[in-house]
């Protein structure tokens, strides 16, 4: 004891010369008191502490593996939400494709039948101009014979006798017979 007595002493007088100073004696600044009470707190929150701390380190450990586990469901749902957007983005693929191809198909068959309804209908328009065009023509020629034939009745009837006529009658008949 007097060793450490001569060593707080020796710290003492160092400490002294400093602005703040040092009371060396352990009685009257209750230092053996003061570490009986906080060895004592120490002992009997010893258990408290650790059992708390032990229950707050399974608290948290419990947490951490439960997002761990949370972690590692949302990694399974995203790699599966990633497939299925694989597999969407193919059938889209799909789709699209199939959808040009039939675009492709009906305006081929859309220009097909529009072809075919324009020779249609130029077919028919060519057989409507042939029949109007003959229906012309006939009236054309019935006109002009009957333009013909009242000429050529005016010019008869003045030229015409008995006799010509009779002559023509027979030569008509004898035509006839042959």
């Amino acid at each position: 004891m007097d060793l450490l007595n001569h060593t707080l002493n020796g710290f003492s007088n160092h400490i002294s010369e400093l602005p703040i100073s040092f009371n060396s004696d352990i009685l009257e600044t209750n230092l053996i008191n003061i570490t009986l009470l906080v060895g004592g707190v120490v002992y009997l929150l010893n258990d408290v502490l650790t059992t708390s701390l032990a229950e707050r380190q399974q608290k948290i450990l419990g947490a951490i593996q439960e997002s761990d586990e949370r972690l590692q469901e949302a990694v399974a749902r995203l790699d599966e939400s990633e497939k299925q957007l694989t597999q969407a983005q193919i059938v889209i693929d799909s789709i699209k494709a199939d959808a040009e191809t039939t675009a492709k198909q009906v305006k081929a068959a859309i220009l097909n039948d529009g072809k075919s309804e324009i020779e249609r209908l130029t077919s028919a328009a060519k057989s409507q101009i042939t029949t109007v065009e003959a229906k012309i023509r006939k009236q054309i020629t019935d006109y002009v014979v009957a333009l013909a034939l009242q000429r050529v009745t005016s010019q008869l009837e003045g030229k015409l006798n008995s006799n010509v006529q009779q002559q023509i009658i027979d030569r008509n008949i004898s035509k006839l017979g042959d």
